[in-house]
């Protein structure tokens, strides 16, 4: 497992030797200020979240988070900080690394009340659902379509979970990772892949796979995506609050290094292809449910 700094290659070494679980007394933000260093996990292959550069290095929309999420703690603690992501399988194995104390960040994790359970969610950083990837014209998505078909699932993930609900006769296909049930699509050896509608997006968009639609045009669910941090961590979670609420500011204020951040991922020339409108009616709705909002000038004082 390649352990990478955002921007720069790192050491090959397990999970579990990057970091073992905090003391009980300890918190992430007090362990950050003795060490200089947080551990970010999450799969290498979820555009438009996250993925692997040229030069192997992570970057996507979740990247940028944290890099916004380095600024912060560095302004928090006044000394130098370091991110260091580590590539997990899916949304499950982030989750359990976060829960369990291992790693301190992940960024792109679906909400569900039972994830929120064992970790802390932040203020989330954009809206995705559970949608269907098939050939076009071979599904259309209603739950009678699923019946006796293959379908793609990732292991431990709400599409997984779902599946049953949706479909009892769907024969629900295993993967670890999201690319391998794409790949399983691509080869026909599935007729779906049932996941999460951004990342199947970006995975086709990557790829630039024709032939392949998102059904139904309306989610079968729809959810938050965020960061986590471990459960009970308040201080930390406030940074990373910060941090994103200060990207989405600056977005609507139309600064230029929020803008370029957030609209090469979602924007409407991003890998998502989002209308401007919606992205800055989102923004605004998730800073009003925690502020009021005055929005100042790209040439007024930085953002926070």
């Amino acid at each position: 497992m390649r352990a990478l700094l955002l921007g720069a290659l790192g050491a090959v070494v397990p999970l579990g030797a990057l970091l073992p679980a905090p003391a009980a007394a300890e918190s992430v933000l007090e362990q950050v200020a003795k060490t200089g260093e947080v551990l970010m996990v999450g799969p290498s292959d979820i555009p438009p979240f996250i993925r692997l550069g040229a030069k192997g290095e992570p970057e996507g929309y979740a990247v940028d988070v944290a890099r916004r999420i380095d600024r912060q703690l560095k302004a928090e603690l006044g000394r130098q900080v370091q991110i260091r992501f580590v590539p997990v399988d899916n949304a499950a194995a982030m989750v359990e690394a976060v829960a369990s104390g291992k790693a301190a960040l992940a960024c792109g994790v679906p909400f569900s009340w039972e994830r929120d359970r064992v970790v802390d969610f932040s203020l989330p950083i954009g809206l995705s659902g559970l949608r269907l990837l098939s050939r076009s014209g071979t599904l259309d998505g209603s739950p009678a379509s699923l019946a006796g078909r293959s379908i793609a699932v990732v292991e431990g993930s709400i599409g997984q979970d779902a599946l049953t609900g949706l479909q009892p006769k769907a024969r629900a296909v295993s993967f670890p990772t999201v690319a391998l049930a794409v790949t399983a699509l691509e080869q026909n050896k599935v007729a779906g892949v049932l996941g999460d509608s951004n990342v199947l997006a970006g995975l086709r968009q990557q790829r630039r796979i024709n032939g392949l639609a998102l059904v139904p045009e309306t989610p079968y669910l729809t959810y938050g995506v965020g960061c986590i941090v471990p459960e009970n961590n308040s201080t930390v979670l406030n940074v990373v609050n910060l941090a994103i609420a200060g990207l989405f500011q600056g977005y609507l204020e139309g600064r230029p290094e929020a803008v370029a951040s957030v609209d090469a991922w979602l924007g409407p020339k991003g890998v998502l292809a989002v209308p401007t409108d919606r992205v800055r009616a989102f923004f605004q709705a998730v800073l009003l449910s925690r502020e009021g909002l005055i929005l100042g000038s790209p040439s007024g004082a930085s953002p926070r």
